[in-house]
């Protein structure tokens, strides 16, 4: 039997019918056609499928869409705003932070996340806060780069530019 849930999803608000069982990337990839976040390992090893959910990264694959009831839900199609990319996605850009971009909405988010929490992190905290996104292609370097890049530019921005 399906349930009511209500959501905001990248600033707009959703209601949707789901069976209690689906996963809340399922709900967001096939019931909202937000196709961004991606399914990798269905066993949360990847971060394929990470989102923000009320401000804290979440692996989508092993939410119940349920559970997101009554939450603010980003996608990486959220983050840019107004036409213009967030300074973290302009970062992995500019930076070469990606390569075959399977795994890079992810990556941002959980990046993102990470900057919230702790706006200068140095190298090694950047790779701990990044260890749970698996990246084939590589090897991290320039995503490490790519995070410096963003910490940079969001300490450099006027407090509400950087979301």
């Amino acid at each position: 039997m399906a349930e009511r849930i209500s959501l905001t999803v990248n600033g707009t608000a959703r209601e949707l019918d789901v069976e209690p069982r689906r996963l809340l990337v399922e709900a967001i990839r096939e019931d909202l056609g937000l196709t961004g976040t991606h399914v990798g390992c269905d066993t949360s090893q990847c971060g394929s499928c990470t989102v923000m959910v009320d401000g804290r990264t979440a692996k989508s694959c092993t939410m119940l869409a349920v559970q997101a009831d009554g939450s603010d839900v980003l996608t990486i199609e959220g983050l840019a705003s107004g036409g213009k990319l967030h300074p973290m996605q302009e970062s992995f850009w500019e930076e070469h932070g990606l390569q075959c971009g399977f795994c890079t909405p992810g990556v941002v988010l959980s990046a993102v996340g990470l900057l919230r929490d702790d706006p200068a992190p140095d190298e090694r905290a950047i790779r701990a806060g990044i260890e749970g996104n698996l990246c084939r292609c590589t090897g991290y370097h320039n995503i490490v780069k790519a995070v410096q890049s963003a910490a940079r530019k969001l300490a450099a921005a006027p407090a509400d530019k950087g979301r």
